[in-house]
């Protein structure tokens, strides 16, 4: 596997996934409104509507990430017959995005790894430049759904990413931890897909194969240790 460079997801890849920070959204609602069911209920009901959401936001009318979130808590609560304003609630996600807690293995991960990285995140800009700072993560370049106005899986995403670092097609990796969003997005562009399968997503609503599977991090690193002109596997 030659490669000029790998693209990776940010959220649920290099750091934990989301799942903390959205099912104490939900506890926080489910007290405040008496709603007779779980944490984790309300996430995956929510979680469908804001897929759906970021699926429409790629055939026009792109909204920021907060904006979705926003759109489908309201929508969420509403078939709940709840009236709800969504802000203050998002904003415990925006926390998230900006100071989220690093996989165990991704300081490692970064330690050795050698091929030029480039993150495609569905996030907002302003939010992913405060992670990898929060971080001091450093990286050859970051595309967000925000800088493409598109959201993986759609293709226009990586094509922007192919775009900004110059990076052949055939000789690219996209890594994440969705089957919809990244094995899925990666195949639609015509890139080879990388899942790294995390037992702790929320719900996970893809079906797409991926061409490699990872119990973490460290997997790919060894994949494209072994892989690289000259190296024999161990």
């Amino acid at each position: 596997m030659e490669l000029d460079g790998i693209f990776i997801d940010m959220y649920g890849t290099l750091t934990t996934g989301d799942r903390a920070a959205v099912e104490a959204v939900c506890r926080e609602i489910i007290v405040d409104t008496g709603l007779r069911v779980s944490p984790s209920e309300l996430a995956v009901s929510w979680g469908q509507r804001f897929f759906a959401a970021m699926d429409r936001a790629n055939c026009g009318g792109f909204r920021p990430l907060v904006q979705l979130e926003a759109d489908s808590l309201i929508q969420t609560m509403a078939e709940l017959g709840i009236t709800i304003d969504p802000y203050p609630r998002v904003r415990h996600l925006v926390d998230y995005w900006r100071n989220p807690p690093l996989q165990p293995e991704t300081r490692e991960f970064l330690g050795r790894f050698t091929v030029p990285i480039c993150i495609v995140s569905n996030a907002d800009r302003a939010d992913l430049e405060a992670a990898l700072r929060q971080h001091d993560i450093r990286v050859a370049a970051m595309v967000t759904s925000q800088d493409a106005r598109s959201y993986k899986p759609d293709r226009r995403i990586f094509d922007l990413a192919l775009a900004v670092t110059g990076w052949r097609r055939d000789r690219v990796i996209h890594v994440g931890d969705s089957l919809h969003s990244d094995v899925g997005g990666a195949r639609a562009a015509g890139l080879t897909s990388g899942w790294v399968n995390r037992a702790h997503r929320i719900h996970d609503i893809g079906t797409a194969r991926p061409d490699y599977q990872f119990a973490d991090l460290l997997g790919l690193a060894e994949l494209v240790r072994t892989s690289r002109p000259g190296r024999r596997p161990a």
